[in-house]
């Protein structure tokens, strides 16, 4: 029998403030995903038409492509709205579907309101020991300049944009 070797590897943690109550900076997030999520992010076979995220316990992360064609990409988990959201993030380190959860990453989004009337986005990747040992490139991936900090940047700049900031 070989022996299993564990994949140890911290979170990706990414932290932005937004100047929205933390309802419209959740509601920004999940229901406007499709409006500042990177057309270039995503799995599917041929080029992204919209980004959803189904805003309820068990719904489903996907996109629609240009062919017709659907990809799933995550599932909600958790859903506290307007405080927090926990999806499975259904995609190996080769960006291909994985259908299975016990063996995919999790992303948590927390919304804190602030003082000010901003409100704290805090984003967790995490589990990626569950990935086998592919775990590590995509924590790499998802902590590039690429990644999540750039995905918070767009989310931002959506907010701002209603503003006029």
């Amino acid at each position: 029998m070989t022996p299993q070797i564990a994949v140890e590897t911290a979170p990706v943690t990414k932290t932005i403030s937004v100047r929205a109550s933390s309802e419209r900076a959740f509601q920004a997030f999940t229901e406007e995903f499709d409006s500042w999520w990177p057309r270039t992010h995503h799995i599917g076979k041929s080029p992204m038409k919209k980004a959803i995220v189904e805003t309820h316990l068990g719904g489903r992360c996907f996109t629609e492509q240009v062919d017709g064609t659907a990809c799933d990409w995550g599932r909600i988990v958790v859903w506290e709205p307007p405080r927090r959201f926990v999806m499975a993030w259904l995609i190996d380190a080769q960006w291909q579907y994985q259908p299975d959860a016990s063996k995919a990453s999790e992303v948590e989004v927390r919304f804190t309101p602030q003082a000010d009337g901003s409100t704290r986005v805090d984003l967790e990747h995490r589990n990626f020991e569950r990935m086998g040992g592919s775990g590590t490139n995509m924590r790499m991936m998802v902590d590039s300049p690429g990644g999540w900090g750039h995905t918070l940047e767009l989310y931002a700049a959506h907010l701002a944009q209603e503003k006029g900031q």
